[in-house]
């Protein structure tokens, strides 16, 4: 192959973008917004896995530069008590704990990897349209630009375009829970390490908030109800969300509505959603990844590390196959049970009809995931 477009300069395709690049392929990326820091977003964690992926592709660094690392949990009850405590992942390699950090700050970081290392990341291309032919796929832009390469990576989210082109019928659907994220630097001393994150089972609201080094309180919560309007979510104030949040909170006798009561500007909501399993994820020369292909409910935690499995694994794909189509099969094959059960479980927790875990359960293909991604192996 010669030229591979990827549309989508989140963690997905800048990690797609970084691990191809590493690969030896002509990697350009794409990406709507027309700024790298448009999109901060809300926080989140990358697990274990996610941080092996990036140290398969030498971006940890970029990362741990950031936002500040997880070595344990721990789950309170509706009246404060714990009922389980323990270490988070491979909290014992100081490269594999979790992080936590600001969504648009890891995009940003993944970005500036790319361009560091000679890898094109082009702002404002919004992607309005795809022409897949036999000998290549062409990029249509919105401001009438085009791309053409041998392949097309669709790494642009939910509510991917590059997804009409191969899976017209998929829509996201709702998973069950509105989800809020927030963060303040006044919320009440818990004296809690800083390095832990704690989840209260609520009698309305599942809650769970962190601190870093820095005094600043990270936290979410989410309710069950009916989603969202869009103009719910355009238009909702943090007051708005404060109202909505602080009264079921205080049904509990734990810590989450002082510090939700103590949140001022920084809240943002969201609809918990998820992606049909079985859709397929590719056509003769475009394929899905990340949450363009596989989004899952927030409730496992597990979206953006999972999308930097896909890139390594189909870096990996695409390198040692000898052709295209078997390359995608081959990735199509090793993908997806692992983060289709994800989709389930996820959707399970948010849906109310399966707990969250106090210890993680098995998924597939963790045994394989080391040697999957793995660089110097197959």
């Amino acid at each position: 192959m010669g030229r591979l477009l990827v549309i989508g300069g989140g963690a997905a395709g800048s990690a797609a973008a970084l691990a191809l690049h590493k690969a030896g392929f002509d990697v350009t990326v794409y990406e709507a917004h027309p700024d790298a820091a448009e999109d901060i977003g809300a926080f989140l964690t990358l697990a274990s896995n996610g941080m092996r992926a990036l140290a398969q592709i030498d971006a940890a660094p970029a990362v741990t530069a950031l936002g500040f690392p997880l070595t344990g949990m721990r789950m309170l009850d509706g009246s404060g008590t714990e009922r389980a405590a323990r270490p988070l992942g491979e909290a014992e390699d100081p490269a594999l704990r979790y992080r936590c950090l600001r969504r648009g700050d890891l995009n940003t970081a993944l970005q500036a990897e790319a361009a560091r290392r000679g890898i094109p990341v082009r702002h404002g291309a919004r992607l309005v349209s795809v022409d897949e032919g036999p000998d290549s796929v062409t990029a249509h832009f919105a401001d009438g630009g085009t791309a053409t390469g041998d392949l097309l990576i669709g790494a642009d989210g939910l509510n991917s375009t590059v997804r009409r082109s191969i899976a017209p019928t998929a829509r996201p659907r709702y998973a069950g829970e509105r989800v809020f994220y927030g963060r303040t630097t006044d919320a009440p001393r818990l004296g809690a390490a800083t390095d832990v994150i704690t989840f209260i089972r609520g009698a309305s609201v599942a809650f769970g908030h962190t601190a870093s080094p820095e005094g600043e309180t990270y936290w979410f919560a989410r309710v069950a109800g009916d989603p969202l309007t869009p103009e719910e979510i355009a238009h909702g104030t943090p007051a708005r969300h404060r109202d909505l949040l602080v009264p079921l909170l205080r049904e509990d006798t734990t810590p989450a509505a002082g510090i939700v009561a103590a949140t001022a500007d920084d809240i943002l909501v969201t609809n918990a959603t998820e992606l049909p399993r079985g859709m397929p994820w590719r056509s003769a020369r475009c394929l899905l990844i990340g949450d363009a292909a596989h989004a899952a409910s927030p409730a496992t935690g597990q979206g953006a590390s999972m999308a930097l499995e896909d890139a390594v694994i189909l870096a990996k794909a695409l390198r040692d196959a000898p052709d295209r189509d078997t390359a995608l099969t081959t990735y199509d094959n090793l993908r997806r049970p692992r983060v289709e059960h994800n989709i389930t479980v996820s959707g399970d927790i948010s849906r109310g009809t399966r707990p969250r875990p106090a210890a993680p359960a098995p998924r597939p293909g963790d045994g394989e995931l080391i040697e999957q991604l793995e660089w110097g192996g197959r």
